[in-house]
């Protein structure tokens, strides 16, 4: 279950920049968000209500893609026999199972889902959406023998989803928007990165309720944001800057500047079309 989808692939003066959403066990999380190379934004388990994670839980968990046999060090370096695995999943389908039942007992007495929700993350999937410029490291890191397993078989996806993947030449890089959006000539860069920062937020054209927000909601929501100063969905639509006198505002991107950092100095592409 562990999966990835191109979101946005850029091209521009031979710099490369990758959008990607990516479905993993959150419990690798910590490891993902190590990699300061990455714009990325996740799906809060403090937005989903509570029922809809008890639901996910009982009926489809997170499984270990690999049972380790107990051993020194941080590394399993063989697998536990068929019999043992047979049992160690029993065991973890108890405590989803446990967590399950816990979760609702305390809902159905009031206490709210940013508390309630975090007893269901070890048996969760986690959503993100990750952009970026380099991605070497994370590869030479992650694809090796000695990486969790999860976060080995979520770099192979990556990997994979990147090689079929065809980036197009042009020099804005605007993660969640169509086709038509992005050659919609009424609307302006700056309008169309807040449609694009809108869905990064959601991790998705849709809401939590799988329903597709119209681009007017879009708008209000990318001005929510800014007003509570939620930046990190800004950090995905980016322009194409090769310059050296400005690379400092490239950030985390090679040749690529992000919007944010013109929405924090400037406001934004106005102007630009």
């Amino acid at each position: 279950m562990i999966e990835c989808q191109v979101i946005a692939d850029s091209i521009m003066g031979g710099t490369r920049i990758t959008s990607v959403q990516v479905k993993y066990p959150r419990f690798i999380l910590p490891q993902l968000n190590t990699h300061r190379v990455f714009s990325r934004s996740t799906a809060s388990s403090r937005a989903v209500p509570t029922t809809k994670l008890i639901e996910m839980v009982r009926n489809e968990p997170v499984i270990p893609v690999h049972w380790g046999q107990n051993q020194a060090g941080m590394v399993a370096e063989s697998e536990m026999d068929e019999a043992r695995i047979r049992s160690a999943r029993i065991l973890w389908s108890h405590a989803a199972d446990t967590a399950a039942n816990i979760a609702q007992e305390l809902a159905d007495i009031g206490v709210h889902k940013q508390v309630v929700n975090r007893i269901l993350e070890p048996f969760m999937w986690a959503e993100t959406i990750i952009t970026a410029t380099e991605w070497e490291n994370f590869f030479t890191l992650r694809l090796a023998d000695d990486a969790q397993p999860e976060i080995q078989a979520l770099a192979k996806a990556i990997h994979q989803a990147m090689a079929e993947s065809v980036p197009e030449q042009r020099a804005f890089h605007l993660p969640y928007l169509r086709e038509d959006e992005l050659n919609n000539t009424r609307w302006t860069y700056t309008q169309k990165a807040k449609i694009s920062a809108a869905r990064c937020a959601r991790v998705s054209y849709l809401n939590h309720n799988k329903q597709k927000p119209s681009v007017e909601e879009d708008f209000k929501l990318a001005e929510r944001l800014i007003e509570a100063g939620h930046m990190s969905p800004f950090d995905h639509q980016a322009k194409f800057n090769s310059v050296e006198a400005y690379r400092n505002e490239n950030r985390n991107f090679r040749n690529w500047q992000p919007y944010r950092t013109l929405l924090e100095d400037t406001g934004g592409w106005d102007g630009i079309h």
